[in-house]
């Protein structure tokens, strides 16, 4: 049960977590035209210029970059207060609530297995019900 309701309590943050970030970058918004610089499993990197001319490269990478590519060219909203924090324009944490009710679903199938199988190997008399003596 207590891997369970730490696979919910991640689910929730995959949502949580890109909801924080969005209000963020919308708290005090900036626009730029970025050029994705590197993709990796892990990470999408970018250059961008901010509004007032400085060029920034997010340590993070960038938020939502699905489909992107080398070389391509994306405006991205960014929080002025703090231009590591940047997404791709027009794109948010909507797009983690499939993947968050994947894991929920997916671990409520597995603890209900692990329950259901516990639950049929604990002898019958502890189940209340009568052991036949042969």
């Amino acid at each position: 049960m207590f891997l369970y309701v730490c696979a919910m309590l991640g689910a929730a943050a995959m949502v949580a977590g890109p909801a924080i970030n969005d209000a963020r970058i919308m708290s005090d918004p900036g626009r730029g035209l970025a050029t994705v610089t590197d993709v990796s499993p892990v990470r999408t990197s970018v250059d961008y210029q901010d509004e007032t001319g400085l060029y920034h490269s997010p340590r993070y990478g960038l938020l939502y970059p699905t489909g992107l590519a080398v070389g391509q060219r994306v405006w991205v909203t960014y929080a002025k207060s703090d231009p590591d924090l940047v997404k791709v324009e027009g794109r948010g944490w909507a797009l983690a609530i499939v993947p968050a009710l994947s894991v929920a679903a997916v671990s409520t199938v597995i603890a209900g297995a692990a329950l259901f199988a516990v639950s049929r190997s604990r002898p019958a008399r502890d189940r209340g019900g009568k052991v036949a003596v042969a």
